[in-house]
């Protein structure tokens, strides 16, 4: 396929490319504050608990959101081949794998307000924490939200190998999604902890 002004090499849309690009810029720059803010406040808490008490590295859910850039992958290979079962596939689990983060997460919030007492308004660490965690979840979730759309539309029949590039598109929101994990997990849980 000939690219023209509006295409790349592979015929995929440069304003589409563009788009993305600009939400994942402007989304980097509202985490990299929200890291800068925390990193600021670490260690300012005058009342525990502290960092050092309570957290514990999520190894089984970092594990599984990353994973999960990588299921997303094989699943928009399989679309662009025109395979749908594994595109099927590999979105469900990568969908399963979002799903599994987010529980853990939502685990990880229960023993730590039940068993440890910190909420938001316990003390500055509580308030740095929940804020950048779930603004972090909030993004699975709403790409999870999205990836599920698809995965129902390709299960109706109603994602041919011509969506490719929407789905592309949707998987560098997921990949985004996966990177800003691995600076959140250095930041609070290494760094901070």
């Amino acid at each position: 396929m000939a690219a023209t002004a509006t295409q790349d090499a592979h015929g995929y849309s440069l304003k589409a490319r563009v788009g993305m690009g600009s939400l994942i810029l402007m989304e980097t720059a509202f985490f990299l504050t929200m890291l800068v803010v925390y990193l600021y406040y670490m260690g300012q808490s005058l009342i525990g608990p502290y960092p050092e008490d309570v957290l514990e590295l999520p190894i089984f859910n970092s594990i599984c959101l990353i994973s999960s850039s990588f299921t997303v992958v094989l699943a928009t290979r399989a679309l662009a081949r025109d395979r749908r079962g594994p595109f099927l596939g590999w979105l469900a689990l990568t969908i399963a794998l979002g799903v599994e983060f987010l529980v853990g997460t939502g685990l990880e919030w229960r023993e730590l307000i039940v068993e440890h007492g910190l909420r938001i308004d316990t003390n500055m660490f509580g308030s740095t924490f929940y804020t950048l965690v779930g603004f972090h979840a909030f993004h699975v979730a709403f790409g999870l939200t999205c990836l599920t759309l698809v995965l129902l539309l390709g299960l109706r029949g109603s994602v041919k190998p011509e969506h490719t590039e929407r789905v592309e598109m949707l998987s560098w929101y997921w990949h985004f999604v996966d990177v800003v994990w691995l600076a959140v997990f250095a930041v609070v849980y290494v760094v901070g902890a």
